[in-house]
């Protein structure tokens, strides 16, 4: 996210200032001219915050480095001389990349504020000690400017929301929404639950399906290796002799002279298609289509299909506080799953439904199409009974349970099948070797 402070004009002669928050520099601009229009403002000043990185001193102390974010490196030294320190230095710094802070990290600073927030001690001084022990050099530089942020008394959601780039966007929404909830401990371990069951469910989908993938890419690579380069070195030697092949060792010379002659038609056929559809899932249309395909698939299809409802009634549990305000507690967990086809029936049919139609969670679940139907029913109980949160909560605890034993197992046989898939390929390769081991050349005046 790129941050920008612009000064303007009013057509009465008046300068006011404000900061806008953007995902990239043109669009920040583009905002700020937008606005500027819109109130017919002249604009006078755009300044993009920075980091600058400084050396002071404080009296006969060792000099001190550190940085800063700032939008001018006027701002950053009448700060540093505020705070009574010598200016040796400050420079805007050239190179700064910033990583995306891995997710345990994030995880540990949501768990520990929860826990931290449980035993009441303010949220500022929470913020300080986590930026004291938090090592990632990002998020310990986002905590310093959110904690600067709202100290100043900024509005804590907009100023979670921009750094979204940093905790993800659902993430940032809980935690800006919790500081104005009535229980920030209840929505900062939700959260954490909710970041450690994505965690998990992506570490075990990675066992279940991307690393067999691997195996097997780099399996078939190995073997059209084999057969397009070691083997034919062995094979055509017999041929200049004029000896005769037997089936497998000849079929598989066949296949080698293919390999050879169409490399790059054998390149086109193994790389293009991948690439294709994973360019293609990038677009709006086909990440919907993709995220369709992925709850409907066999076998893993259900799996997923359950985590998301999971994740769909722990946010809702979270968030719903009565039927009069139910809608923005759905638009905001169908965001949460992170399927776009999940999230696109819940906007565009269940919510409709509801606000124009006046139509029950139940039947507007039901005409989304994108929930089972066990939860259907445990919806239906909890919305005749008045109990639709804690209904949520039990729901989303049964999914856990169930996708959690379900994937386990589906890990262990997925495994298997690879091993049985790889003893094959090695017992062929080894039978054409061993086939071709036997041929022998003709000894003149021999009859075989």
């Amino acid at each position: 996210m790129v941050e920008f402070k612009f000064t303007a004009q009013k057509l009465n002669g008046q300068t006011i200032s404000g900061t806008v928050t953007s995902g990239t520099v043109a669009e920040g601009k583009k905002k700020i001219q937008r606005l500027a229009e819109k109130n017919k403002l002249k604009l006078s000043n755009i300044q993009r915050k920075s980091t600058y990185v400084y050396r002071v001193r404080k009296g006969k102390e060792k000099p001190i480095r550190g940085e800063q974010k700032a939008f001018s490196k006027k701002e950053v030294v009448d700060a540093l001389a505020r705070l009574g320190y010598k200016i040796l230095s400050v420079n805007k710094k050239l190179l700064n990349f910033q990583h995306k802070p891995p997710n345990a990290d994030i995880v540990t600073f949501v768990k520990i504020s929860a826990e931290l927030l449980e035993q009441k001690l303010s949220y500022g001084e929470i913020l300080t000690l986590l930026i004291n022990d938090t090592q990632n050099a990002t998020l310990r530089n986002t905590l310093k400017e959110i904690s600067n942020d709202l100290r100043k008394g900024a509005d804590s959601e907009a100023t979670f929301l921009k750094y979204q780039h940093v905790f993800g966007k659902f993430t940032a929404y809980m935690l800006g929404l919790a500081s104005k909830s009535g229980n920030m401990a209840e929505i900062y371990r939700a959260t954490a639950k909710f970041l450690e069951r994505r965690q998990e469910f992506r570490k075990n989908l990675r066992s279940a399906l991307i690393t067999p993938m691997v195996t097997l890419f780099v399996l078939f690579l190995a073997v059209l290796f084999y057969v397009g380069y070691i083997f034919p070195e062995t094979a055509k030697l017999f041929v200049r002799f004029g000896i005769e092949l037997p089936p497998m060792t000849a079929f598989t010379l066949d296949i080698s002279d293919f390999l050879v002659a169409n490399p790059i038609l054998i390149g086109i056929v193994t790389f293009l298609p991948p690439l294709l559809l994973w360019q293609y899932s990038r677009t709006k249309k086909g990440r919907l289509m993709f995220d369709q395909y992925i709850i409907k698939m066999p076998i893993l299809g259900s799996l997923i299909h359950k985590t998301l409802i999971e994740v769909f009634c722990r946010v809702f549990y979270t968030l719903y506080h009565g039927s009069a305000e139910s809608i923005e507690p759905i638009r905001i967990a169908s965001e949460a799953t992170g399927n776009k086809y999940f999230e696109e029936r819940i906007k565009t049919v269940a919510i409709p439904l509801m606000l124009k139609k006046g139509v029950g969670v139940t039947d507007a679940f039901e005409a989304s199409g994108v929930f089972t139907e066990t939860a259907l029913s445990r919806i239906h109980s909890g919305e005749e009974s008045g109990t639709i949160k804690n209904t949520a909560l039990q729901l989303a605890n049964y999914y856990e349970s169930e996708t959690v034993y379900r994937l386990k197992n589906l890990i262990e046989i997925i495994q298997v099948v690879i091993a049985m898939v790889i003893m094959v390929i090695m017992i062929a390769l080894t039978l054409v070797s061993a086939e071709t081991a036997t041929v022998r050349p003709k000894t003149p005046g021999v009859n075989y």
